[in-house]
């Protein structure tokens, strides 16, 4: 798995700016990092990780294959979209399937790009996307209960337990805070999710800053990123309009670029490392002469769950996992040479894979 990440904002804030550069940028990457249009609002593009093409480079794969992160581009938000302002629910949809959300806001004054409501306020603009997706949660769920709640109150068992998650989301929705929120118990969580509601996913606040603030940021996203740290949410200064020069460069002036704007790495890299800390995955890798493959998983997943990534019949059918620390593998100069020096280890069922781990897996047909 890779993951969804959604991107939504007010129009005129940059969000298809960035959209754009972000995937052209991986279009134009090299072979290893193909980008592919899904459709005309979705873009998936391949994990850069410099682990991957050191795996490759030692074990001579002819095939790198990296984890994936897909965009959305959902339309430019607008004050009533819940109601079916602008494009209304046809794009509030398009973020139930996502993993987490970015909200891309307005971190720079420019005259010449007129903002929706003729003010520049980053937080105050954050406030409208989240209304709006709140409204939607509010809707759908006050549409949804009374027939949960028949089913409830005639005993039948699942609804009884969809009925009170549903409960404890409209607490928060009704007091003007997001789904989530809500007071969730670990045994509530899969029904929880299973609601996909749109405050439900975890949010990056993405600052779109003027070049001049893209090392640094600005005052107006210090206040974001004060914001996002008292949610535990995350946030990523970017501009868009140099990401948007960066993704039309050939790969040889990159380099030369970024440091001339003081920056050491482009904003996808930044909003995928976001991304991935905010959902808590790790990657790991399965190595051979015939590809070097990362794989996504959720922090704290047990080896057969990482096989079944690969296969369903992998974690049926578990035995062990071959692993190597990816330093140990990198060190060694591969396979052979960890085993030599007592490297590779033997794990089962319980083992907990760790980001960087290289993996093969035993299992039976």
């Amino acid at each position: 798995m890779g993951f969804k990440l959604g991107i939504v904002g007010l129009p005129n804030v940059g969000k298809s700016t960035l959209f754009n550069a972000l995937t052209q940028t991986a279009a134009a990457e090299a072979a290893n990092y193909p980008f592919c249009t899904i459709e005309p609002n979705v873009g998936e593009v391949g994990v850069p990780d410099p682990r991957l093409d050191k795996l490759a480079s030692i074990a001579s794969s002819k095939e790198i294959i990296p984890t994936r992160l897909t965009f959305v581009d959902i339309a430019g938000l607008v004050r009533g979209a819940s109601k079916g302002e602008g494009l209304g629910n046809k794009f509030l949809s398009h973020i139930r399937e996502v993993d987490a959300v970015a909200y891309v806001l307005r971190c720079f004054v420019d005259d010449d790009i007129t903002h929706v409501e003729n003010r520049i306020d980053p937080l105050a603009d954050a406030d409208v996307v989240e209304t709006e997706l709140m409204l939607a949660d509010l809707e759908s769920l006050e549409k949804r209960a009374p027939a949960i709640e028949k089913k409830a109150k005639q005993g039948d068992k699942d609804s009884k337990a969809l009925f009170a998650v549903i409960e404890k989301c409209l607490v928060p929705l009704r007091d003007g805070k997001p789904a989530r929120t809500a007071q969730i118990n670990a045994d509530e969580m899969a029904i929880f999710r299973g609601l996909q509601l749109l405050t439900s996913k975890p949010v990056v606040y993405v600052c779109n800053v003027e070049e001049a603030s893209a090392a640094t940021g600005n005052d107006f996203s210090k206040v974001v990123e004060a914001r996002a740290k008292a949610e535990s949410a995350a946030a990523v200064i970017i501009s868009a309009k140099i990401e948007s020069e960066f993704a039309g460069l050939a790969p040889e002036d990159r380099d030369a670029f970024l440091a001339e704007m003081g920056l050491t790495e482009p904003g996808l890299n930044r909003l995928i490392r976001a991304g991935y800390q905010l959902l808590d995955l790790v990657t790991y890798f399965t190595v051979g002469p015939k590809e070097a493959r990362a794989w996504t998983i959720t922090r704290g997943t047990k080896a057969p769950g990482a096989a079944g990534v690969i296969h369903t019949d992998f974690e049926k059918g578990f035995i062990r996992a071959e692993t190597i620390a990816y330093n140990d593998y990198a060190a060694l100069n591969g396979e052979v040479g960890a085993k030599e020096a007592g490297k590779m280890r033997l794990e089962g069922k319980e083992y907990v894979v760790q980001d960087g781990d290289v993996m093969h897996f035993r299992f039976a047909n």
